[in-house]
């Protein structure tokens, strides 16, 4: 899809849904549609259905792409998302299409256009169908798509949830592949260090305390104080740095 002119590329999970991702897609003059399909294809019941998608919307002359993710796993879809906004948002105007699919699904579209708006042009939508089908999915199938119709589209407000600087996403990733998920404190210092995360200006003598001072204030005290990511534990003379349970779901999908 790489071009000189402005695409616009919808975003849309992949559920018991046909004419609610088809409809706006041409409705809104798609050039191309992202699929968020679950990645596991076993227990997947939707293939009908994106069969279904890609046959209507190649007769319109729309691209059809997919990224899988486990369509249970709130980060896991965000990190999916995301990935699709970074290789989309050079130029192109982004959709994303929160009513297609399930609950965490649609959350998690939602958040990512939150998050990520600062970085492209994105805008959410909600696709109301004309009406809704008598039967839904029964006995682990799903014999028909559970709208029909398209109603009207409804773009969402643009609102905006904080992501941590760039920074501290890369110090993130140091505790993160840190080996037995914890590291010292002065090896982290170090290591940022040597990634350019911090500087420091000082004599050699001076160094190593001011590196210590300046991973501290720079970026472990917003990570543990202002992000609650971090977990810095003293033990002896060490201090170790490990990731909080927020941390570790923000890795799942920041890294």
């Amino acid at each position: 899809m790489e071009t000189e002119s402005k695409l616009r590329v919808h975003i849309a999970p992949l559920g018991f849904e046909v004419d609610r991702i088809v409809l706006p897609a041409i409705r809104l003059r798609a050039d191309a549609v992202w699929l968020l399909v679950h990645s596991n294809r076993s227990e997947d019941k939707a293939e009908p259905f994106e069969a279904e998608i890609r046959e209507r919307l190649g007769g319109e002359g729309i691209e059809v792409r997919a990224e899988y993710a486990d369509r249970k796993n709130l980060f896991g879809m965000l990190k999916a998302v995301r990935g699709i906004i970074a290789e989309e948002g050079g130029g192109n105007d982004i959709y994303v299409n929160v009513s297609s699919g399930s609950k965490i699904q649609s959350i998690a579209c939602m958040m990512a256009c939150m998050m990520w708006n600062d970085t492209a042009s994105i805008t959410p939508y909600y696709a109301e169908p004309e009406g809704y089908t008598s039967s839904a999915a029964s006995s682990g199938r799903a014999p028909e798509q559970m709208s029909s119709g398209l109603k009207s589209i409804t773009t969402l407000p643009k609102y905006r949830i904080q992501t941590p600087r760039q920074e501290l996403v890369r110090a993130l990733a140091i505790v993160s592949t840190a080996e037995g998920g914890r590291i010292r404190k002065g090896e982290m210092a170090e290591r940022a260090e040597e990634l350019g995360i911090i500087t420091v200006n000082s004599r050699e003598e001076n160094r190593e305390s001011a590196r210590f001072a300046s991973l501290a204030k720079n970026i472990v005290e917003p990570l543990t104080d202002e992000w609650n990511f971090l977990h810095v534990e003293k033990v002896g003379r060490t201090r170790w740095v490990s990731l909080t349970e927020e941390g570790r779901n923000a890795a799942e999908f920041l890294l």
